[in-house]
């Protein structure tokens, strides 16, 4: 019977079945803690929050992803509706994000330029989209059923800033061609539409005195808008927290496509969204994206899928993190605990369904959500609304985004890119005052790299690097040389962090091992302990002659406590380093073992190390008790070479 059965039997749970299945299906347990008081909130929540990320999804579509805007739209009608059935954190809101946006566009884009799709071909194009989607979602889905929750830590932080900052400047470089009117002539300029931001900053200077002026006003003049607002909300919403419903980019989108009809803008060379439908000619098409005439875009989209799905997995965490469950929150839901495993199993199957009618990516936004929770957003039927608003925006208002004007949705997505960028400088300062200098050079090399060559070529160096770094970390072994603290009894302290504060004990070598041994950090561990014994520490270049008197290594004496785990690689590289000091007659002493019902202590018994080192006598409970013990087969080794002496 298993521990979790057990309890349960034990504390009288009265249908255990049924507590698994609310576990793994949390909107068992939140539809019936809904109470009326939460509708409001959720309701206004779900129309502020529709009212500013159903542009931004537009926008997302049509300039980031290179697929008609409508399946921006199909995001926040499958995505937000099976997490809040599935998501473990209540308050927390997916949609499309502007880095995953691009990643599929990237794969778009390819597709255009090996002649495998067009720039016309929207149905293509969003089955490709319905692919990277359904893929990232499988990776997800996958990650989450074999219990992999714990790689949201595999990125480090400087890895994360130094891309997300670079996808943020790219963004922006892209949006300043539609935001001047250049769209036109840079896709008859060679390798400018899908090269490099360099390239496209250098397009953009010898080519501004073309630039469209209308489309240039309506652009930056909205950006201008928008940041303004979007700067007094911050500073006066801690005295007015209800500014936070002013829906300023809704009052921009409108506002700009009332005045393109009434005076005609478009026809004075102002581009225009026009219609949005689908590019099937229904409002919801699905299209199974794992057919076998799909495959050469599966192979194309492998490792961009799953960069997709590592990057939204690890915002999804950051957010879900930051807002927490159900637990402690008077006002909110209660019993509802955050698990990572969960939250990856309600991401995959929500863009595995999204890929289905090939919608964007989406993920868990720290933004967002912020924006559900400050504008009165308590349960997870926030985002049900959001999905049954965005429905009926599909079936009766696409119409009326006629006259919206790209260069506004250019301008809406440079925010986004601006806010992508704005928190690198408190990172770098930070890094910078610590002296965290390889830090601040692999930010500097992934943002290089993207920013001068390619978005794929940052990926590969960050993801590359951050491995490297969690191998290197992990491979590594901590062991540490004892020396006994002056006038203590049985206090040990390490001897590389405090030389001076510590003395050796004659004859006796103490190593402590305070992490457990598998096959990943006992590759070198005979080298460390090699360095122990010439030199006293592992720091020691292995250039350095011997400084450590071999008499000082007649007792090895191992302190195990910190070894609560072994595999099968760490126990044949200690039984080879046991049987090595064996031969050469050094005594081998283990103290502060296992448990013998433990598992490592019948690996050690079936490996022979119990015998090797003389018995279940050299296993003791103290270092102090291990140097006594080897003191006394000292001088009993001592009188039996020298018979004479013991007389005297």
């Amino acid at each position: 019977m298993s521990t979790t059965r057990w309890l349960a039997t034990k504390h009288r749970v009265p249908s255990k079945r049924r507590m698994y299945l609310v576990y793994y299906l949390p909107f068992l347990q939140w539809t019936t803690q809904y109470r009326w008081t939460f509708f409001k909130g959720d309701l206004v929540a779900a129309l502020t929050m529709a009212s500013f990320y159903i542009p931004m999804s537009l926008s997302y579509a049509s300039n980031l992803g290179h697929i008609p805007p409508i399946n921006g739209l199909y995001s926040f009608v499958f995505n937000p509706l099976l997490y809040a059935m599935l998501g473990s954190c209540p308050q927390m809101v997916v949609g499309p994000e502007a880095a995953g946006s691009l990643l599929l566009g990237t794969v778009v884009k390819a597709s255009i330029n090996g002649g495998r799709s067009g720039d016309e071909d929207d149905d293509m194009n969003a089955r490709i989209a319905g692919v990277v989607t359904g893929m990232a979602g499988a990776v997800i889905l996958i990650a989450g059923l074999t219990r992999l929750g714990f790689l949201d830590s595999v990125l480090s932080r400087p890895f994360l800033r130094g891309f997300i900052s670079a996808i943020g400047f790219v963004i922006f470089v892209d949006q300043l061609i539609p935001e001047m009117g250049l769209g036109h002539l840079a896709k008859h300029v060679g390798g400018v539409s899908h090269g490099s931001s360099l390239d496209k900053i250098i397009f953009l200077a010898r080519n501004a005195g073309e630039a469209h002026r209308l489309t240039c006003a309506v652009a930056f003049g909205s950006f201008a808008v928008i940041m303004v607002c979007r700067e007094v909300k911050r500073r006066l919403q801690p005295r007015i927290p209800s500014i936070a419903y002013v829906p300023d980019r809704f009052i921009v989108v409108v506002l700009s496509a009332i005045l393109t009809c009434v005076f005609r803008w478009d026809r004075q060379g102002l581009a225009i969204l026009g219609d949005v439908k689908s590019s099937t000619g229904f409002p919801f098409a699905f299209r199974f994206p794992f057919i076998p005439t799909h495959m050469q875009h599966v192979r194309e989209a492998m490792s961009t899928s799953f960069l997709i799905a590592l990057l939204g997995f690890f915002e999804s965490s950051v957010a879900a993190k930051s807002l927490g469950g159900g637990e402690g929150k008077k006002d909110g839901l209660q019993g509802m605990s955050l698990s990572a495993n969960r939250e990856l199993v309600a991401l995959g199957v929500a863009n595995v369904v999204g890929g289905c009618f090939m919608a964007l990516p989406a993920f868990g936004g720290y933004g967002r959500s912020k924006v559900n929770v400050s504008t009165g957003g308590r349960t997870p039927m926030s985002s049900i609304f959001l999905s049954l608003i965005t429905v009926l925006c599909i079936l009766f208002l696409l119409p009326y985004f006629y006259y919206l004007p790209k260069a506004v949705l250019s301008s809406m997505i440079s925010v986004v890119a601006y806010s992508l960028i704005e928190e690198a400088p408190h990172d770098i300062s930070f890094f910078f005052h610590i002296r965290a200098y390889p830090e601040l050079f692999l930010m500097a090399l992934i943002f290089l790299s993207t920013i001068f060559f390619s978005l794929s070529l940052g990926i590969a160096l960050g993801i590359g690097l951050s491995l490297l770094s969690v191998v290197r970390h992990a491979t590594k072994p901590r062991i540490q040389i004892l020396g006994k603290v002056p006038g203590s009894h049985d206090q040990f302290e390490n001897a590389e962090t405090s030389p001076n504060q510590v003395e050796f004990v004659d004859g006796c070598l103490i190593v402590k091992i305070p992490e457990p041994l598998t096959f990943a950090n006992t590759g070198d561990l005979k080298g460390r302990l090699r360095r122990l014994e010439l030199y006293g520490t592992t720091t020691a270049h292995p250039a350095l002659p011997r400084v450590r008197d071999p008499e000082h290594n007649t007792n090895i004496i191992f302190d195990i406590h910190g070894v609560t785990g072994l595999d099968g690689s760490g126990t044949q590289v200690l039984t080879e380093i046991v049987e090595n000091y064996v031969s050469r007659g050094v005594r081998v002493f283990f103290c502060r073992c296992p448990k013998e019902s433990s598992a490592i202590w019948k690996l050690f018994e079936k490996s022979g190390i119990v015998d090797r080192c003389g018995g279940r006598r050299h296993f003791v409970r103290s270092v102090d008790e291990a140097l006594r013990m080897a003191e006394m087969e000292s001088l009993s080794d001592f009188f039996e070479r020298n018979p004479g002496e013991g007389g005297a």
